[in-house]
């Protein structure tokens, strides 16, 4: 049996091969972020991080944050979102809620009012439904801000959103214009 510790650090070196750097493990992922998940498992032994495939699936299944999912057969797994690297997550349009939120640092927030919300090295702009959880991802930066983003008046002028595995809202870029507040 893992314990949570065993399950949080596995979990942080997922992150690592499945979002940001596969070649640490030596694997590939598809054009979509998927990865074998065998090969996964096989490869993280040589680096000294051991899971069985019923260990994979509870580090899957209990993750707070919903960071990965498995394809349909549990042969392949992938990460949600927040992918530095270029991969396609095959996601559709969808309409958002009315707001949104993000949650950053309060030493961001001037260059936010500056020139927007930007993706940065990720591949979009991540956006929470709640005020809650934008509070957790601010604060793992600093001080947190949370900003409300009229997602709805962006739909409405033609930005497209979408919505990964785990709940996350993305889109491309957020402009001044479209940010109501932060606190």
């Amino acid at each position: 049996m893992m314990t949570e510790q065993d399950k949080k650090r596995i979990g942080k070196f997922l992150s690592l091969v499945l979002r940001h750097n596969p070649e640490t493990i030596g694997i590939e992922l598809d054009k979509n972020g998927w990865a074998n998940v065998q090969e996964l498992i096989e490869k993280c032994k040589k680096h000294r991080y051991h899971f069985s495939m019923d260990d994979l699936i509870e580090i899957v299944e209990t993750n707070d944050k919903k960071r990965y999912s498995f394809s349909e057969k549990r042969n392949k797994i992938r990460a949600s979102q927040g992918h530095s690297i270029a991969i396609d997550l095959a996601l559709t349009p969808v309409e958002p809620p009315e707001l949104l939120y993000h949650g950053t640092a309060t030493r961001f927030l001037s260059s936010i009012m500056e020139q927007g919300v930007i993706k940065g090295s990720r591949q979009r702009v991540h956006l929470s439904k709640d005020k809650e959880t934008a509070t957790k991802v601010g604060a793992r930066h600093g001080k947190p801000a949370i900003l409300t983003i009229m997602s709805g008046k962006m739909y409405k002028d033609g930005i497209l959103f979408y919505q990964s595995d785990n709940g996350v809202w993305l889109t491309d870029y957020v402009d001044t214009k479209y940010i109501s507040n932060s606190y």
